[in-house]
C-alpha cells in the first residue's frame, strides 16, 4: 500500500477513536481546571484525622452586652428584669414652729430659758413635747407658762394687759375650838373656800374682802369676808412660804382688777 495512504488512515482512526471515547457516560475529565476557570473549594468540616467528630466553637461575647439574668434553678429562659423601684417618700415633719405675739410689742421671749427674740417672733425647729414659755415686758409681771409642742406650726398670743388667776391651796381653818380642812381657790372672780363643813364654806369677790392678810412669823392667812367672819388659815405641812406665794399672786390679781384690767377668758 502507498505509505501516504496508509498514514492518512492510520490518522483518521485515531481522531473517530478520540471521539468516541468523549461520548462514552462516565468518561472522566482532567481534575485540573481550565485556565481562568474558578476553583470551587469545598467547605471544611473541621474533622481531625482518624473520623473523629468535630467540636463547636463557642461564640466570642460582644463587647458591651449585658446578659439576662437567669432565674432560680437554672432555668434556660432568663428572668424578666426587675422594675424600678419607687423614690422613698418625703419623710414627714418632726419639728415645731411657734409664732409669737403679744399685746405689748416688743416683748421678750425665752423658750426653756433660750432667748428667741421680741414679739411679734417665730421660733423654729423647736422639738415635740413639754417646754417652759416666759415672756417679759417693760412694766408688767412676766408670763410664764408650760406649753405642749406638735409638729407643725402654731400661734401664740401673750396678753399682758389680761388678768389671768387660777390657784388653788390646801389649807387648815383653825376654829377656836377644833379645826377643818379644805382649799382656797382663786380665780378672777374672787376667793371661795371649799371644805366638808357647810358652815365655814364661803365665796366672796374680790371688792368684798375687808381683810386679806398673811403673818409670816405666825404662819397664818386671815381673810375677813364683809358681813361676815374671820378666818385663820394655815398650810397643813406648816409651811409659811406656800401661805405667801399665794397670797401675793392673789393680791396682785387684786390689784390689777382694780385699776382696769380685764380678766383673761380663756
Amino acid at each position: 500500500m502507498n505509505p501516504r495512504v496508509l498514514a492518512a488512515a492510520l490518522g483518521a482512526a485515531v481522531v473517530i477513536g478520540g471521539a468516541v471515547w468523549l461520548l462514552l457516560p462516565g468518561a472522566s475529565r482532567s481534575s485540573q481546571p481550565a485556565i481562568g476557570e474558578p476553583v470551587a473549594t469545598a467547605p471544611s468540616t473541621g474533622a481531625a484525622e482518624g473520623g473523629a467528630s468535630p467540636t463547636p466553637t463557642p461564640e466570642a461575647p460582644v463587647a458591651g452586652a449585658a446578659r439576662a439574668p437567669r432565674r432560680p434553678g437554672g432555668g434556660g429562659a432568663p428572668a424578666a428584669a426587675a422594675p424600678p423601684s419607687e423614690a422613698p417618700a418625703a419623710p414627714a415633719a418632726v419639728a415645731g414652729s411657734l409664732r409669737i405675739d403679744s399685746d405689748v410689742p416688743g416683748a421678750q421671749v425665752f423658750i426653756d430659758r433660750q432667748f428667741v427674740g421680741t414679739t411679734p417672733v417665730t421660733a423654729e425647729n423647736v422639738s415635740p413635747g413639754t417646754h417652759q414659755l416666759n415672756v417679759a415686758a417693760e412694766g408688767f409681771d412676766g408670763i410664764a407658762r408650760t406649753i405642749e409642742v406638735e409638729a407643725g406650726a402654731r400661734d401664740l398670743m401673750v396678753r399682758f394687759k389680761e388678768v389671768r388667776l387660777d390657784l388653788r391651796l390646801p389649807v387648815v381653818h383653825r376654829h377656836r375650838m377644833g379645826a377643818c380642812n379644805g382649799t382656797l381657790v382663786a380665780t378672777t372672780q374672787g376667793l371661795r373656800y371649799e371644805t366638808d363643813d357647810k358652815d365655814d364654806r364661803f365665796a366672796a369677790a374680790f371688792a368684798d374682802l375687808e381683810a386679806f392678810q398673811v403673818d409670816y412669823a405666825e404662819k397664818n392667812l386671815r381673810v375677813r369676808v364683809r358681813k361676815g367672819k374671820q378666818y385663820n388659815f394655815t398650810d397643813p405641812g406648816g409651811n409659811a412660804d406656800k401661805l405667801f406665794v399665794f397670797h401675793r399672786d392673789v393680791d396682785k390679781a387684786r390689784q390689777r382688777l382694780a385699776g382696769g384690767a380685764t380678766a383673761a377668758t380663756d
